[in-house]
């Protein structure tokens, strides 16, 4: 017998006998409820004491814990903290830059933005800015402004007939099922108030993805929600019904995400709602299985061929594929079924290994991928090494708050950038990181209508818009401080990360190409090995 167990037979024996009959000699042993009522007293202390003795007894004969057997009752509050401790650590513990994936800095920025109060900080940065690892900016003398208004990229290669004119900021994909009926149709209609376009996510297009008019990038993944037939399968004819939309300006393949690359989905049955099962092309009450690769191809040739087929279907409107960078090899493979086939993506998502999720297991979301930033630069310059380019945009998504992880992203290569969990912020969201469980206390990550309820469409479609709208105004200040008149001028050697040999800009750390250097004899040893085992006809 533990001191525990000890000490609770110890205070029932006690206090069981004792709060009884306190209670019932004042009543003069009534058990009239009107008698018991008239001495609250006495009557809280035993119920309370009956509380006691009964969660003890349970504990110590039929509890699962083994720390309920040997501490009874005394446990239970023990588990009651823990359950509590990610928000007692939040509100009361955590400093300004301690938190992860947002620290409270990052949040309180999104949040005064999306509001459109004043973002500034007083006393200095409370960074360590010489941390191995710190990223910075040299900035100019001469610094100069950026009219926002002619800040857009135009997407679209040679083989596009209805290019897509886009802003540097944009909504990364997050679909109905994860996200609430509101929070969706909030994303919506603050992009059609911003002006920028929203990624759908791999559950298909919604009603609340159309209710707004917002500019949408229609996410394919390995499901094919919304363009399926009854066995999984691609339907050539459902994909086109939806795609020559005039809302959906873009089209995007999914390869895999940063949270938890090369993993399927399961969506239980209990969840395939009437609402769900008509969006994504399913049966009702039906568990769901989306395999970790597609079923359509399973070469780098079928990859482009599938794109083109895509991009007729739609008639001609953009086409891209997003995936997270693994083996460096697999991709050049794509690049070298790019060269060999003559088929171009119009643009490629590159997500990081920092990307969020719903719900993704442990060991995929902490150890798998390559870091968006490196992943970037990566794919920048393997296409330029090996001529293609010019013919492809780049955008860069994964863990994007601030106008500097704008200016990073863009400086190693990207085009334009999304943004996911940012913009759920700007939705309300306060990290509670309770996404996979239903319980969302916002109504931004659930599906459960009285939560989603709570979120007021019209004020967070604004805070969207704010949210975007001055991040990216930040973005082109940072970029006048460089002295640049146009975003288009940033290059890698604009940024500097701290290193053990000093400060270090991208093109000395890592390693870069120029224009065709794939594809001469000697190829650089830092790309050799990886660019021989590439292959168009196999992911190797």
């Amino acid at each position: 017998m533990t001191p525990a167990v000890r000490f609770f037979w110890v205070f029932v024996a006690v206090t069981l006998p004792a709060s009884f009959y306190a209670l019932f000699s004042a009543t003069d042993w009534s058990v009239m409820p009107g008698d018991l009522i008239d001495q609250p007293w006495q009557l809280a202390a035993f119920l309370l004491v009956v509380v006691f003795s009964a969660t003890g007894l349970f504990d110590l004969y039929y509890a699962d814990s083994n720390l309920r057997k040997n501490y009874p009752v005394l446990a239970n509050i023990r588990f009651l903290l823990e359950h509590f401790r990610p928000e007692i650590r939040q509100y009361f513990i955590a400093d300004n830059l301690e938190e992860r994936p947002f620290n409270r800095e990052t949040r309180d920025l999104i949040y005064r933005r999306g509001k459109g109060l004043d973002d500034t900080i007083p006393f200095g940065t409370e960074r360590d800015i010489t941390s191995e690892g710190y990223l910075c900016l040299f900035h100019s003398i001469n610094a100069c402004h950026i009219v926002p208004e002619e800040v857009r990229v135009t997407i679209g290669g040679p083989d596009c007939r209805q290019p897509y004119h886009a802003s540097l900021l944009n909504i990364s994909g997050m679909s109905f099922g994860a996200l609430s009926n509101n929070a969706i149709s909030a994303l919506n209609k603050g992009a059609a108030l911003g002006g920028f376009c929203h990624n759908t996510g791999e559950g298909g297009i919604s009603p609340y993805h159309l209710q707004h008019g917002g500019d949408l990038v229609w996410q394919i993944g390995t499901g094919y929600f919304g363009c399926r037939d009854a066995d999984g399968r691609f339907n050539d004819e459902a994909f086109r019904l939806a795609a020559v939309n005039p809302v959906i300006k873009m089209i995007e393949i999914k390869l895999s995400q940063g949270a938890k690359p090369s993993h399927g989905g399961v969506l239980p049955g209990a969840k395939v709602s009437e609402e769900i099962a008509r969006i994504r092309l399913v049966e009702v009450g039906k568990t769901v299985y989306s395999p970790a690769c597609h079923p359509e191809f399973d070469t780098p040739l079928g990859l482009l061929k599938f794109v083109e087929r895509l991009r007729s279907l739609s008639e001609g409107k953009p086409v891209g594929f997003k995936l997270c960078i693994g083996k460096k090899s697999e991709f050049m493979g794509i690049v070298k079924a790019m060269l060999v086939s003559g088929i171009t993506p119009d643009f490629i998502t590159i997500d990081g290994a920092e990307g969020g999720t719903g719900a993704a297991p442990v060991e995929f979301s902490n150890r798998l991928g390559m870091p968006s930033l490196e992943a970037t630069y990566f794919v920048e310059q393997v296409l330029k090494g090996a001529g293609l380019r010019s013919r492809i945009k780049l955008i860069s998504a994964g863990k994007v708050a601030s106008g500097f992880d704008l200016l990073a992203k863009i400086a190693l290569g990207a085009d334009a950038v999304n943004s996911g969990r940012a913009m759920m912020l700007a939705l309300g969201c306060i990290q509670s990181k309770s996404c996979n469980t239903n319980r969302c206390p916002t109504g931004v990550a659930t599906q459960d209508k009285a939560r989603a309820k709570a979120l007021d469409v019209d004020l967070r479609a604004v805070r969207v818009k704010n949210y975007q709208a001055n991040t990216l105004h930040a973005f082109l200040e940072l970029c006048g401080a460089l002295g640049y008149h146009s975003p288009d001028q940033l290059k890698p050697a604009d940024l500097y990360q701290r290193t053990e040999k000093g400060m270090r800009h991208f093109d000395q750390i890592y390693y870069p190409l120029a224009h065709e250097q794939l594809l001469e004899q000697n190829v650089p040893e830092f790309y050799a090995e990886d660019w021989q085992r590439a292959s168009a006809d196999a992911f190797v």
